[in-house]
């Protein structure tokens, strides 16, 4: 008879099973630098070695969030440990000095984190100490920074809880974060403001390239994913629409759509096949393709701020109001700022005016109200424009200092 053991219950044990390891770990690590303290004539030398930064990704579409980071941080001379779950990822061929990549797979990608030895970890994946993911107790500071200029609380519920500080862009992300400190009981977080470092290295590359050639109007669509997500939704009925409109056309799915909606993309991937008028665009890089677009079409992705407020330009939004219960969110009684953003970057897609699509496209991209929208909306989530980096590295040398020696 084979024994099942379900995902949910094949979490918590491997959990469990760290967690002792752990604590094993730890015990015997300590007794060991005690006896060679003892026996050592009152010296311990290169044994508990602290690494100076930790950087964790578990996915390589968050490399452009601490490239420019990590190119202003290894001047310091300190060592830069990056650590990722993705074998391709492009920091594994990076060549800063004092850095080093490293991937590592499935179990021992956690197993590796929690026993780190580090004064700092920096990462954008939310769930600390919440999943197989647990602070390890020879890591001084856990620094979060979000991968979107949008709410902190639309991660999955918990996600942030147990990180030692956050680095933000805006307010009303702070607002967020204090709110729920004080419904859950939780000590307060060092919150920094620092801004967007991505952003502002892709505003610099717009700066650089200019604006795109000439090209017909040009319709981007690019959802996030999951059941609220536009193409769960909507299906193909969305892009047959985009196909009547006469413009040319970008289907540029989230990279999870692959994954976890494999048999959804096939289908639809096989119904539209690209042509003159229809692409489809995976690329790592979305900085091409967001140029070249005159208007984006999305939900609730983080895309949409890469699009307005980098590239200056209108954009389409389905219903923002997707179901809240697994997200920090939901236990917020303020309305969702990105839903209050969405009303001034473009206008809303809906069933009712969903065969009015051309229209709507025409008078996002002529009324220049959506301009001035775009202006308020950036002056409230990006501050310290074009100095992320330099604020996010001043920062992360400070906690270092505050951490060295301990």
């Amino acid at each position: 008879m084979r024994l099942y053991i379900d995902p949910g219950t094949g979490s918590m044990l491997f959990t469990i099973l760290i967690g002792v390891i752990g604590a094993a770990f730890y015990s015997l690590r300590m007794l060991f630098i005690k006896l060679r303290y003892k026996f050592g004539g009152g010296k311990v030398e290169n044994l508990g070695k602290k690494i100076p930064f930790v950087i964790f990704s578990d996915n390589k579409r968050y490399w452009n969030i601490f490239e420019p980071i990590c190119k202003r941080l290894s001047a310091y001379g300190k060592e830069i440990l990056y650590i990722t779950g993705s074998p391709d990822d492009a920091a594994l061929q990076c060549d800063l000095p004092n850095f080093k990549a490293e991937y590592a797979p499935g179990n021992k990608l956690y197993t590796k984190l929690n026993f780190l030895e580090a004064n700092v970890v920096l990462s954008t994946t939310p769930g600390l100490d919440v999943y197989q993911w647990k602070r390890s107790k020879m890591v001084d500071c856990y620094i979060h920074i979000p991968h979107a200029a949008s709410e902190i609380v639309l991660y999955r519920m918990f996600g942030i809880d147990y990180y030692d500080a956050i680095m933000l862009s805006g307010d009303y992300q702070a607002k967020n974060i204090r709110d729920l400190e004080q419904l859950r009981n939780l000590p307060e977080k060092e919150l920094t403001m620092i801004g967007i470092p991505y952003m502002d290295e892709m505003a610099k590359r717009l700066e650089v390239s200019g604006p795109a050639p000439d090209h017909p109007r040009t319709v981007l669509l690019a959802p996030s994913w999951g059941s609220s997500a536009l193409l769960s939704v909507y299906g193909g009925k969305i892009i047959d629409v985009l196909l009547k409109t006469g413009y040319h056309v970008i289907v540029r799915p989230h990279p999870q759509s692959f994954t976890s909606e494999k048999e959804m993309m096939d289908k639809l991937m096989a119904e539209y096949p690209e042509s003159d008028q229809l692409e489809w665009n995976r690329d790592t890089d979305n900085f091409d393709v967001l140029r070249r677009s005159d208007i984006l079409i999305s939900d609730f992705s983080g895309v949409i701020f890469d699009f307005t407020l980098v590239y200056d330009k209108p954009v389409i939004y389905t219903d923002p109001k997707f179901d809240l219960s697994l997200y920090d969110a939901w236990w917020l009684e303020d309305e969702l700022w990105t839903v209050s953003a969405l009303k001034r970057l473009g206008m809303q897609l809906t069933d009712e005016n969903m065969e009015n699509l051309k229209e709507l496209i025409d008078t996002c991209i002529s009324d220049p109200s959506f301009a001035d929208g775009r202006r308020s909306v950036k002056e409230e989530t990006w501050v310290n424009f074009g100095n992320g980096a330099d604020a996010a590295t001043a920062y992360l040398i400070k906690k270092y200092e505050e951490t060295e020696g301990k």
